[in-house]
C-alpha cells in the first residue's frame, strides 16, 4: 500500500489540530491553507512537518481528509472579511440571549470559510436549551447556526493570553488536548497549594503541573513521607520537606535545628 504524507493543521479559533493529507504538495510550518473538513471548506495553519502515513490510517474518530490548496489572496481576503464580522455576530446573539434570559456567556463567534455556517461558542454552569435561540439566529442570518458549549479551559484557549511564566499559553501554542491535572501533582512537586500560585488564567490548575509529574513521582518513589521520623547522621528527626530532584529531605532535629539529608546516603547507612 502506497504511503502518503500527512501534516498537522490547526483550524479556526478553537485551535483544533487535525491531520490532513498533503496530496503530494509541499508545505512549510506556518503556511496558511484551505482544507476539506466535515463542515465544508475551512482554513487553517500547518503546524508540523510532513510525516509518512498509510491511506486510511488514522488515530482520529473521523477519516483523514486532504488539503485543497495554499491560501491565495482571495482566500486571505475572505478570512479577514469573516473575522471582521465577529463583533457584529456576537452583538446580535447577545441581544437574543438576553431577550430569552438564557444562562450562558458568549465567548466567540465565527463564520465557516465558505460562510455557509455560523458557530457560536459559549460557557455555562448548566445545560442550556438553546433550540429557540438557534431559530432566532437562523431567521436573522439565513445560514446554518451551530451553538457549542465549551469549558473554561477551552475559553482560555480561544481567547488567548500570557501565562504566569510570561509566555503564550500552552493551550494555544502547542497542546492538542487537555490532560487531567490534579492537586496531587502540586503536592508531589512540593509547590505552594495557594490557588493563585497553581491556577491558570482559566481558573483551573495549570496544565504545566503535569509536565514533570512523572519525573517527580519516580524520583520520590523511595522518599520518606513528610512527618515521618527517621534516623540521620545527626540523630533522629522528623521530615518537614522533600526535594526529589536533589535527592534530599529537610529534617527537623528539634530545638530549631534543621538539616538537609541525602536520601541515598540515609538508605546506605541502614
Amino acid at each position: 500500500m502506497q504511503e502518503q504524507e500527512v501534516v498537522q493543521v490547526q483550524l479556526r479559533a478553537m485551535g483544533e489540530v487535525l491531520p490532513f493529507f498533503t496530496g503530494g504538495m509541499k508545505f512549510d510550518v506556518g503556511t496558511r491553507v484551505i482544507v476539506e473538513s466535515d463542515r465544508g471548506l475551512e482554513y487553517g495553519v500547518v503546524v508540523s512537518p510532513p510525516e509518512k502515513s498509510l491511506p486510511g490510517a488514522s488515530s482520529q474518530s473521523q477519516p483523514v481528509r486532504k488539503i485543497i490548496r495554499v491560501a491565495n489572496p482571495w482566500d486571505e481576503a475572505q478570512i479577514l472579511k469573516n473575522k471582521a464580522k465577529t463583533r457584529d455576530l456576537l452583538k446580535v446573539c447577545e441581544k437574543k440571549v438576553s431577550e430569552r434570559g438564557l444562562p450562558m456567556k458568549l465567548v466567540h463567534a465565527e463564520y465557516s470559510f465558505d460562510r455557509a455556517k455560523i458557530m457560536f461558542y459559549f460557557t455555562s454552569e448548566s445545560r442550556v436549551d438553546f433550540r429557540e435561540l438557534v431559530k432566532d439566529l437562523a431567521s436573522i442570518f439565513r445560514v446554518r447556526i451551530e451553538l457549542r458549549q465549551i469549558g473554561v479551559r477551552d475559553e482560555a484557549k480561544m481567547l488567548g493570553g500570557m501565562g504566569p511564566c510570561g509566555r503564550k499559553l500552552c493551550c494555544i501554542s502547542f497542546l492538542k488536548d487537555f490532560e487531567p491535572v490534579t492537586i496531587k501533582m502540586a503536592k508531589v512537586q512540593n509547590l505552594s497549594l495557594k490557588p493563585s500560585k497553581i491556577s491558570g488564567i482559566c481558573g483551573r490548575l495549570m496544565c504545566c503541573l503535569g509536565y514533570e509529574h512523572e519525573c517527580y513521582k519516580e524520583c520520590s518513589r523511595n522518599f520518606p513521607k513528610v512527618g515521618k521520623e527517621i534516623k540521620t547522621p545527626h540523630g533522629k528527626g522528623r521530615v518537614v520537606s522533600a526535594s526529589p530532584l536533589k535527592g534530599t529531605v529537610t529534617v527537623d532535629l528539634g530545638e530549631g535545628v534543621m538539616k538537609e539529608v541525602s536520601v541515598q546516603k540515609q538508605a546506605e547507612e541502614k
